[in-house]
């Protein structure tokens, strides 16, 4: 006799999918409560707001793929906007050049944790706590403390309609690029690996080493990227760019059903976890709420997605 083939699994799918969901619903509240919510121009404005924490939560998910954690994202944002913006308004370097050197600036600090953490043995939350406060002091040395104005034509050529705002489709290549990674490279597999176990990979002859170097140098990298995301669209470079955006980009993580003790996350699911922290304030920016209880409806979402993710840890520790 036959078995009875199962029927669609509503609770399973539910579980796997409550980041997309949560985000489903939160967009059709917001379309119910504003009628300028799906408008093209508010649209618009949410993907080139978002471009840039969507960056700087998917380079925090590796580092947390491997088992770290990167406080100092938002530190290197602010370096990030404020070196583009020296090197272009008072160096007189093309806005390309000071792209790419900024991007470099916010890889060389990443590598710097990665090297404390990897090599030194510090915990990632030291390291890059003191990272933070070397990369947040330098922007404001750089800068004497006032934000650095960005002439016109330069950096906010990423923003211009002219070129179908490049901010916006450089941010979806990216994440396609590091969807690819994180699921069919070697690399992905063996950060994956580290979080889950990193005594048995270097048992079977991986430099782990390396790998979580690279996470941190990685999370730096388009921590700065997102950071002359932020100059490009207020054509202004400043120290206090990124303030608390790497607890939003923790906050992205976690919703996206990452663990914070490594070998479990989404590249997707951490997008739409930036989306949804976006999308909240955006509403409540459109109902001329105050901020705070923004952060208080951030943090209900926090202890919900966590729930959901520890409903999910304990069915798959039943298979």
């Amino acid at each position: 006799m036959e078995e009875t083939k199962k029927g669609f699994d509503w609770k399973e799918f539910l579980i796997n999918n409550n980041t997309f969901i949560i985000l489903l619903l939160l967009i059709i509240v917001s379309a119910l409560l504003s009628d300028t919510f799906l408008t093209t121009m508010n649209v618009r404005n949410i993907l080139l707001q978002q471009a840039g924490p969507i960056l700087v939560a998917i380079g925090l998910l590796f580092v947390i793929l491997a088992g770290g954690i990167d406080l100092s994202v938002g530190s290197i944002m602010a370096l990030g906007a404020t070196l583009s913006a020296i090197l272009i308004t008072d160096v007189g370097l093309h806005f390309s050049a000071s792209i790419g050197i900024a991007v470099l600036v916010g890889l060389a600090f990443g590598m710097m944790s990665g090297v404390l953490v990897a090599y030194a043995g510090i915990q990632g939350f030291v390291a890059t706590l003191a990272t933070m406060t070397i990369a947040r002091g330098l922007a404001f040395v750089l800068t004497e403390g006032r934000p650095i104005k960005i002439e016109t034509g330069t950096i906010d050529t990423l923003v211009s309609k002219t070129f179908m705002y490049p901010i916006i489709w450089m941010t979806f290549i990216l994440i396609v690029v590091f969807l690819i990674i994180h699921r069919y490279t070697g690399y992905g597999r063996k950060v994956i690996a580290i979080g889950s176990n990193e005594t048995a990979l270097e048992l079977a002859g991986v430099r782990t080493k390396r790998y979580v170097m690279s996470t941190y140098a990685l999370s730096g990298a388009l921590a700065a990227l997102a950071g002359v995301f932020v100059a490009a669209r207020s054509s202004t470079g400043s120290a206090t760019v990124g303030m608390g955006q790497e607890l939003d980009a923790i906050a992205a993580v976690v919703i996206g059903g990452a663990s914070l003790m490594g070998g479990r996350g989404f590249v997707m699911n951490t997008v739409a976890g930036a989306l949804i922290l976006g999308l909240i304030g955006n509403i409540m920016n459109l109902m001329a709420v105050p901020s705070y209880p923004q952060d208080i409806i951030k943090g209900i979402i926090i202890i919900v997605a966590v729930l959901l993710q520890i409903a999910t840890s304990k069915k798959d520790r039943t298979v």
